[in-house]
């Protein structure tokens, strides 16, 4: 019998600055209701759902603590999860984590089709920089506004209602480094998912990448490592025009062939749905990309002992 889960993508449209957060969270909801009513047991939602994308913002810490959540679920994330729990619909979702130490975290989790969190992630590649881009206009401070994920790149056996099968998860510009994927590939993944929101231009200040470049590199990540890791892979945006600041879209279902088996058409709220086979990541991973019988780890030492590039004399 081959293992299929009925998944879906929640992709979301803009959520402004002076949205309110109940607004926000209706809209989460819908999408759920939506796709629990085509048959989905588990949905994927974006990076950072339940707020705009504040990083773009110079802020101060008592405008920046709004945007994070103390405990999830909490007042403001409850009845989404109340929700869920009533459809017996399992979900992954993005969000800024508050620690009760005091540190901030862009982090994501899983929450099982009964409500419990089964497993929690803090994203690792920060884009970025501390302090802000001279010359004003839309900023990218990640690496100001959180620390660096610490919980590592670790796959999970999700519970047989939920796959059966070996998850995996990553946020935004984790996608863009190979990496993180062959991280989660050697724990067999079979379904990698994240949410992103990313820019529909250069969030550096130059003029050379537009908003349809931008999709193309965040699809082609997907399925080439998708591909290269025997995967499923799950990538889901936050799209349109926050205050005036673009965000693309593009979300997609890839399969362990690399394929695109479901596509956003839109830039707005919207659900894909695909019966994912996890028992189709088999062929990959005994063939072309049977890492036991095939890598070479002795050559690969420069991936983990150095950082920046030392070109040869």
């Amino acid at each position: 019998m081959p293992r299929l889960l009925r998944l879906a993508a929640a992709q979301m449209g803009p959520t402004q600055r002076a949205d309110p957060r109940s607004h926000t969270l209706a809209r989460l909801i819908a999408l759920l209701e939506k796709a629990a009513a085509a048959g989905a047991t588990f949905v994927v939602f974006p990076e950072l759902a339940f707020t705009t994308f504040f990083p773009r913002w110079l802020l101060t810490d008592a405008e920046l603590d709004a945007y994070f959540e103390r405990t999830l679920p909490g007042p403001a994330t409850q009845a989404l999860f109340d929700r869920a729990r009533e459809l017996r619909v399992g979900f992954h979702v993005g969000y800024a984590e508050l620690t009760p130490e005091g540190k901030r975290f862009n982090a994501a989790v899983i929450v099982g089709r009964d409500g419990r969190i089964l497993s929690r992630y803090r994203k690792t590649h920060l884009p970025g920089t501390h302090e802000p881009r001279p010359g004003g206009g839309p900023q990218q401070l990640e690496k100001r506004y959180f620390a660096y994920g610490d919980l590592g790149f670790r796959a999970f056996r999700a519970p047989d209602d939920l796959g059966p099968g070996i998850l995996g998860m990553m946020i935004c510009n984790d996608r863009r480094w190979p990496e993180a994927w062959r991280v989660l590939g050697l724990q067999g993944v079979e379904l990698v998912v994240l949410g992103y929101n990313s820019a529909a231009y250069d969030p550096y200040g130059r003029d050379n990448e537009d908003a349809r470049l931008r999709t193309f590199h965040s699809q082609l990540v997907a399925q080439a490592n998708a591909y290269m890791n025997s995967t499923w892979a799950v990538a889901v945006a936050k799209a349109g025009e926050e205050d005036g600041y673009g965000l693309i879209g593009g979300s997609c279902i890839v399969d362990p062939q690399g394929r695109i088996v479901a596509e956003a058409k839109t830039l707005a709220d919207e659900v894909l749905v695909a019966d994912v086979d996890l028992d189709a990541c088999a062929h990959g991973k005994k063939m072309m990309f049977d890492f036991g019988a095939h890598r070479r780890i002795g050559a690969y030492g420069a991936i983990t002992s150095r950082v920046g590039v030392v070109e040869p004399e």
